[in-house]
């Protein structure tokens, strides 16, 4: 798939006042400062699309960008940024359950960990949670770049385990890394193949 146009279109706390003009949407999802923005905006092809922060916890909201004008793109709240206190967590929990279980447009959801780090039980939770309800959803490891390729292939592989204890059996895994545009093609001929099908 080529990206020909990428446009911000409005952010929001309710999923009730999101677009509703019926197109697919595909959200990106992650724990505070896991890459979201820079994937977005490497997928896209656009630099500042989605605004990248060194400060973690940034989007508050939901936020969707039209893609060729056919599909939104959605950057969801990140999840557990132990800093902004029982209220604001509470408060983005709420954003993140009622678009994820209420939005009906919604086709997957990219759920988006560091390939760096060991499985952390947040996310772990969180996919469990996605599962009981139902919800379509891909793992998306970022920053491949940062470990060498031996390293990178026993993280994943040990992160797959983790997840077989529970899991029958896998969701589509991507890898990717946004400083060397890895994993851009798979992801967007994914969310092509999905488009096709409806």
């Amino acid at each position: 798939m080529i990206i020909k146009s990428a446009e911000f279109v409005v952010s929001n706390s309710d999923y009730s006042k999101c677009p509703q003009d019926g197109k697919p949407e595909y959200a990106f999802i992650g724990r505070s400062n896991v890459g979201k923005s820079s994937l977005i905006n490497m997928l896209t092809n656009r630099k500042g699309l989605a605004m990248t922060s060194s400060t973690p916890g940034k989007t508050m909201l939901i936020n969707h960008f039209l893609i060729n004008e056919q599909w939104y793109l959605v950057d969801l709240p990140g999840y557990g940024y132990a800093r902004r206190g029982k209220e604001g967590r509470e408060k983005i929990r709420e954003i993140i359950e009622d678009y994820v279980l209420e939005r009906e447009q919604l086709m997957n959801l990219f759920v988006l960990v560091d390939s760096r780090h060991e499985p952390q039980m947040i996310d772990l939770e969180f996919m469990e949670w996605l599962g009981e309800n139902g919800i379509p959803f891909s793992i998306v490891f970022t920053k491949a770049d940062k470990l060498g390729p031996a390293r990178l292939q026993q993280n994943i592989d040990t992160y797959k385990e983790k997840l077989l204890e529970s899991w029958e059996e896998l969701p589509p895994v991507f890898i990717t890394s946004s400083e060397k545009k890895q994993g851009r093609d798979e992801l967007l001929s994914y969310i092509g193949s999905i488009n096709k099908s409806l």
